[in-house]
């Protein structure tokens, strides 16, 4: 416990308050953690550049197309992929779809604000004119549902911009791997240290988004929005990814007279901290889509821990779900201390004060989640 000069927190996760202004993590530090964080992450990376380039390919190709049965294949449609593709031996890009509906549903920072703009409504009106201005029949649809089109696009923009995120943050979590086999990350704080770093170097990378018609380029997500990395796709996608997510189809109720979701979306609390391994285990759960995918990459030193547990990879999406959920606190460590009003280890008592604050609001929404699950 650090030496404060201001009272102890009365929060029942004080613990973890004093954690964070120590210089410590909201995951315990020990070689094991650090194994299993570094060796999920970087299977993660590896999925994230896949999901990645997904995204931003259909929203490159696939906009206005109200068919796209090959969205899947980056463009490459081959007798070889499709075999693949039904016989299911592939990546399962409806994962990062479901967090891209996610993000949109629940919105949130100036992405979600300027799709509502008059400015974002000009440019897709004229880009629809010029991409289906030969089809009588949408042309005449459109007229009638002005907002069925928009309303696409909208979704298209939400494509392009996680794609954009997850292309950061796979190449923050390869890096951060590459840096575990080189020796020089060796405890949860130089993780922490590492992911906070990387976000702060991109926190101004610029989110666009333009497409083609005929040659014709046309921006709908233009620069001159200020769209950035940090503000408007990071810190919205932890807010509908990791804090409130969805629930899962076929495990509550979606009748509202059943009571068994919120009300309010901002009650929401199915996120990736949130998550019971157990259910995402189970067919039919996005997140289990994930975990299927990552089985895939997991480094050797990984894939050895698991093999020594009782039932050794017969529950191995259990198991990676458990890796996954300290890596995401110790991302979530790194989202905190970047946000926080002061530096966490300052001595000067009215910063001390803001900054309790400040963490004791975070605390309120972890005592329902797996954050203490992840440290027994």
């Amino acid at each position: 416990m650090t030496n404060l000069t201001i009272e102890q927190s009365k929060h029942p996760l004080a613990d973890y308050i004093y954690r964070l202004e120590s210089g410590e993590a909201l995951l315990k530090d020990s070689p094991e953690n650090v194994l299993e964080v570094v060796g999920i992450l970087k299977s993660y990376g590896i999925v994230l550049d896949a999901y990645s380039i997904n995204l931003c390919y259909i929203a490159d190709h696939q906009f206005l197309n109200f068919f796209p049965f090959f969205k899947y294949f980056n463009g490459e449609i081959t007798p070889q992929k499709l075999l693949k593709h039904w016989w299911h031996d592939r990546i399962n890009y409806e994962y990062a779809e479901y967090c891209m509906k996610g993000m949109m549903w629940h919105g949130g920072g100036n992405l979600d604000n300027y799709l509502d703009t008059q400015e974002f409504k000009a440019i897709t009106e004229t880009l629809i004119k010029a991409k289906i201005k030969n089809n009588l029949f949408i042309l005449t649809l459109h007229k009638i549902f002005p907002e069925f089109l928009a309303e696409h696009l909208r979704q298209m923009a939400y494509y392009s911009a996680l794609g954009q995120f997850w292309r950061v943050m796979s190449d923050m979590f390869i890096s951060l791997s590459d840096r575990y086999d080189q020796g020089e990350i060796n405890t949860i704080p130089d993780v922490v240290t590492h992911i906070l770093n990387a976000l702060v170097a991109d926190a101004n990378k610029p989110i666009t988004y333009t497409v083609k018609v005929k040659n014709q380029s046309y921006d709908i997500i233009p620069k001159s929005t200020g769209l950035t990395f940090l503000q408007d796709t990071a810190i919205p996608y932890v807010e509908a990814v990791f804090f409130r997510g969805t629930p899962f189809p076929g495990t509550v109720s979606y009748n509202a007279q059943a009571y068994q979701i919120p009300y309010d979306q901002g009650m929401f609390n199915y996120g990736a901290l949130y998550a019971d391994p157990l259910p995402i285990g189970s067919a039919g759960i996005p997140p289990t889509l994930l975990m299927q995918d990552m089985t895939h990459y997991l480094p050797d030193y990984l894939r050895s821990v698991y093999q020594k547990g009782i039932r050794q990879e017969k529950d191995i999406r259990v198991k990676i779900c458990q890796s996954f959920q300290k890596s995401m606190y110790c991302v979530t460590t790194a989202a905190i201390k970047g946000l926080a009003p002061h530096p966490l280890d300052t001595t000067n008592i009215d910063q001390q004060k803001a900054n309790r604050v400040y963490l004791e609001k975070w605390m309120n929404r972890f005592i329902t989640s797996r954050l203490t699950n992840v440290n027994s």
